[in-house]
């Protein structure tokens, strides 16, 4: 939310200047930065009125304009802009002024025509991007006056982050309470008077018929209203300043009370309307075509404004066409109305709508503030474009105030500080929340109406530290009973497994769950994603299925800027639909591509492989003997490279490298070694145990074997581990070969095991019957013979 601190000064003013503000603001739970209107300020411009425009002797686009600036003062100037009129009154630089671009203006001639000054656009002052014309002020504005002064430029717009639980802030009021809350101040803006209605009878009758999704509902009739009046100068930049474009009166007023009191409001043309205005369900199937001739098929879980003939609008959400305001309106039905949050926010995310009376509705208004809306609103209409109010009409209930009881006790606790018994009701009440004591250290709180996100005692207790300040409570350590013991297996923590892959050269990155449909189509073409129906871009309308989408991308977006190396993670959920179920899963996943080791004088450079991967995954899953990796085909990794990561034969992974055609289609030079983990699926790990290192010596032998290109290495290790010999320690590949000297479909794999036993010294004669009974294993189990034996 934006607002102009000019206009919040106006409702309470603290003393602090807008730095100091923003910060008690941040401190009190909204997230706050500002920036100036305009930097640096105009200077030496003034309001003026051109009084006489005449068609430049020596060009077909330029004028000459006498302008009076002063009483009695005035100058000729010469402008090219379209919009100029005699009678208009703008701004207007006099010779010697600057403008924020650092311009400076002096007296000239334009093709013959001496040039005292010069009108300016709002582009030239600083305060909009349009400069297709010079600005249009009001034909009362006071001429002489500066600029600055005059449109209050010398202003900061503070830009707030407004939780969704406290709606109660989106407005001008709303902001002004918490500021005067905050600081312990009284707001000092009083709202003028209801303006009586001068027609006995109203022109349609109301009714709800749910009053569920609109437990209020108030609106009237204005007739004879001016549709040639203008917006005046200063609605028009307190819009400019929150963010909303001026159009023309009737919806600049409506727009206007929804900033300044967080009501929004509807104006219809009170001609277009049939009979009854109804507050109901849409009916299935009922059409309805919106102000920007948007056509919607509704359902029955929509709540429409209707007549007695058709649907008028959306409600909370937008007005329909048929009954919208246009310049020529002459007769207008103002609408404030309450409805439920949850019944606008399905229909808006249903519709795929996002209006700013959408994003106030759903977050809650204040049910007792729709009959003041309508009397603000109605002044101003009145005031700008005249008009005959007719009676206010009112159905529904305003509501309730709450009832929450609050404890000392609970504050203590909750707080974890003290906070005098005497200091929380005058706290609360800087809030509009009215304490009743029933008891010693025991309040009945009386909760008004628009702070709808209090509920509960702990809402209450939350107050009271926004108040007393955050940073006035100590930091104490929390006393807590635990019960320590040692468990054998653990859930693998993230946290450990993040710091494992930096610790080995890996970078993180943070990407977006929304991923490009092509990119990860590409590189998980066999998973069904979640599409998203209001992709913020074109190349974000998935969500991922696989972490490679963010690695892939950040890696090409490197390497687009000369990076050579990398090796890059990153942890997240992924997306999968499952037939009509959604599927959130946890995956770790990891890219290495460039070369293995710097570039040094004691190793040759050389580009990473499958097996430098596999080492890394090792160190992050561990090596325990229930992990295999099985040679397979993924359509988006090099066939013959890349393997399937089983546990305990469940596949929970992938790794090998990126497709050459993929590296091709998507420039990424030399091909990146993928790995991704299913982080859900790896299950607990066993934690390290303590074992008493053997003296005794150990031997080590050597076993070259030959086998056929399908056994896995690893199946020899495993197998030879499990041979029942109870001194052997490790066995570990050394080298792998194939060609001269072995059959066709065969390689060789040599194996160096270890042997050790704690309490005695091996000798030879134990150890070879050892090797005898491995070889018989690994013979019978997997055809392994013995090379040279």
């Amino acid at each position: 939310m934006k607002i102009s601190e000019r206009w919040l000064r106006t409702w309470v003013n603290p003393p602090d200047d807008i730095a100091a503000l923003a910060r008690r603001l941040d401190m009190a739970g909204h997230e706050c930065s500002y920036a100036p209107v305009v930097e640096p300020l105009a200077q030496g411009v003034v309001v003026a009125r051109i009084t006489s425009v005449s068609p430049h002797p020596d060009s077909t686009h330029l004028h000459v304009c006498e302008v009076e600036h002063t009483q009695g003062g005035s100058a000729t100037v010469v402008c090219g802009a379209p919009n100029v009129r005699a009678g208009m009154v703008s701004g207007f630089a006099l010779p010697g002024a600057r403008l924020p671009a650092d311009r400076s203006i002096e007296r000239t001639k334009i093709r013959g025509v001496e040039s005292a000054g010069m009108l300016c656009s709002p582009a030239e002052l600083g305060f909009s991007d349009d400069a297709a014309g010079i600005i249009e002020l009001d034909p009362d504005a006071p001429l002489g006056t500066d600029i600055v002064e005059y449109l209050g430029l010398d202003d900061h717009v503070l830009d707030l982050e407004i939780t969704p639980n406290r709606g109660d802030c989106l407005s001008v009021a709303g902001l002004a309470r918490e500021t005067a809350a905050i600081y312990g101040l009284q707001q000092t803006t009083v709202l003028p008077s209801p303006v009586p209605p001068t027609e006995a009878t109203t022109s349609h009758a109301l009714a709800i018929e749910d009053g569920e999704g609109c437990p209020h509902y108030v609106g009237r009739v204005i007739r004879d209203i001016d549709p040639h009046r203008r917006t005046p100068d200063w609605m028009r930049e307190r819009l400019n300043r929150a963010g909303i474009r001026s159009i023309y009166p009737l919806v600049d007023i409506t727009n206007y009370l929804m900033v300044e009191l967080g009501q929004p409001m509807h104006a219809f043309d009170s001609t277009a309307v049939d009979g009854t205005i109804r507050v109901r369900r849409a009916q299935p199937g009922e059409v309805l075509e919106l102000l920007d001739g948007q056509q919607l098929t509704l359902t029955a879980d929509d709540m429409v404004i209707a007549d007695d003939a058709h649907a008028l609008a959306l409600a909370g959400i937008k007005g329909g066409r048929h009954s919208g305001i246009t310049a020529d309106t002459r007769q207008v039905f103002l609408e404030s109305a309450c409805f439920d949050p949850i019944t606008i926010a399905k229909t808006g995310r249903r519709h795929k709508l996002i209006t700013d009376a959408r994003y106030r509705y759903e977050r809650g208004v204040d049910p007792g503030l729709q009959r003041r809306a309508l009397e603000r609103a109605t002044g101003l209409v009145v005031q700008i474009c005249g008009g005959r109010p007719e009676p206010v009409v009112e159905v529904g209930s305003s509501g309730n105030a709450r009832r929450v009881a609050l404890r000392q006790a609970s504050i203590t606790r909750l707080l974890g500080c003290d906070i005098p018994i005497r200091d929380v009701p005058p706290m609360l009440e800087r809030l509009g929340i009215q304490l009743h004591a029933t008891g010693e250290g025991e309040w009945q709180a009386t909760v008004p109406t628009f702070r709808y996100d209090i509920e509960r005692e702990a809402d209450l207790v939350e107050e009271v530290g926004r108040l007393y300040g955050y940073d006035r409570i100590p930091a104490r350590a929390a006393a807590i009973a635990i019960d320590p013991h040692v468990a054998p297996e653990t859930q693998r923590g993230m946290d450990r497994a993040r710091a494992t892959l930096v610790a080995r050269g890996y970078q993180e990155i943070v990407t977006y769950s929304f991923v490009d449909r092509d990119l990860e189509r590409a590189l998980d073409p066999d998973a069904s994603p979640v599409m998203l129906d209001n992709p913020i871009a074109a190349t974000m309308a998935a969500m991922r299925t696989t972490l490679w989408c963010g690695l892939v991308s950040t890696w090409l977006y490197n390497r687009q800027r000369q990076r050579g190396d990398g090796r890059l993670f990153e942890s997240g959920e992924c997306f999968s639909r499952h037939g009509e179920d959604i599927v959130e899963e946890q995956r770790v996943a990891g890219l290495i591509v460039g070369s293995v080791a710097p570039r040094q004088w004691g190793q040759s450079a050389r580009a990473p492989d499958l097996y430098d991967a596999k080492a890394d995954v090792a160190a992050l899953i561990g090596d325990g003997s229930e992990w295999r990796y099985e040679a397979a085909t993924h359509p988006a990794l090099h066939p013959g490279r890349s393997a399937r990561i089983l546990r305990a034969g469940k596949p929970c992974g992938w790794i090998g490298e990126l497709h050459p055609t993929l590296c091709s289609d998507m420039g990424l030079g030399s091909p990146p070694v993928l790995f991704e983990l299913d982080w859900d699926h790896l299950g607990p790990t066993t934690l390290p145990r303590y074992a008493r290192l053997s003296d005794q010596p150990s031997i080590q032998r050597d076993l070259a074997l030959e086998v056929k290109d399908e056994v896995p290495a690893d199946a020899l290790v495993e197998t030879a581990m499990r041979a029942g010999i109870d001194t052997l320690r490790e066995v570990k590949i050394f080298d792998v070969y194939s060609g001269k000297g072995l059959k066709n479909g065969h390689k060789s794999v040599a194996l160096s095991l270890v042997f050790q036993d704690t309490s005695r010294t091996l000798e030879d004669e134990s150890v070879d019957a050892a090797i005898v009974v491995i070889a018989t294993k690994l013979r019978s189990t997997l055809g392994a013979i013995v090379r040279g034996g």
